[in-house]
């Protein structure tokens, strides 16, 4: 039987950006996005539009959210996001209008090729559509879409799309009923 060789790793094809972007990133972020210090919305959004990140208006980012490249980040308009979500995109990972994404959600756009004895890195591009809610302590697996108002309850874990209008829970999130949305 063959074993896992981490040795032969090697993702030397995967370029996220200079040394020195991802440097001086990596010290902003962590002094004004991922704090817990209350810094005001529109510094946060000064900083990620400055490393390259879309943003829309009308949007909240709470303290201690991680981002690992803003240069891979779409946010749309009238966006929430809660206290230690971690977005950890290697590549692209658009948040559309009206979503919600609640504390500890992590969003994770690569994983790896455990059939593989170098254990290759595969990214997976994350699209979030218009009025999606992303609930707390969530995770939201590399190549996924929440489609338009679906939910992800409270401690799932997103495998797969989750279709329009729909309400998924658990581990693998697995549908639950359809969201009705009231006036």
């Amino acid at each position: 039987m063959k074993e896992v060789d981490l040795g032969k790793f090697d993702n030397s094809w995967y370029k996220p950006g200079s040394f020195i972007k991802r440097f001086f990133w990596h010290v902003i972020s962590n002094i004004f996005i991922n704090s817990t210090l209350p810094f005001p919305i529109k510094i946060k959004i000064f900083f990620l539009r400055l490393f390259g990140a879309r943003i829309g208006h009308n949007i909240t980012i709470k303290p201690s959210v991680n981002i690992k490249y803003p240069w891979f980040l779409t946010i749309k308009d009238n966006v929430w996001i809660g206290e230690n979500v971690w977005i950890d995109n290697f590549v692209d990972v658009i948040i559309c209008e009206n979503v919600c994404i609640s504390q500890g959600a992590l969003l994770l756009t690569g994983n790896h090729d455990y059939s593989k004895k170098t254990f290759d890195l595969i990214p997976g591009k994350i699209t979030i559509e218009n009025g999606a809610w992303v609930g707390a302590k969530t995770v939201v697996c590399p190549g996924v879409t929440i489609e338009s108002h679906a939910v992800l309850t409270v401690g799932s874990v997103a495998t797969k799309n989750l279709s329009a209008y729909s309400v998924f829970q658990g581990n693998p999130a697995i549908f639950l009923r359809v969201r009705k949305i009231l006036d």
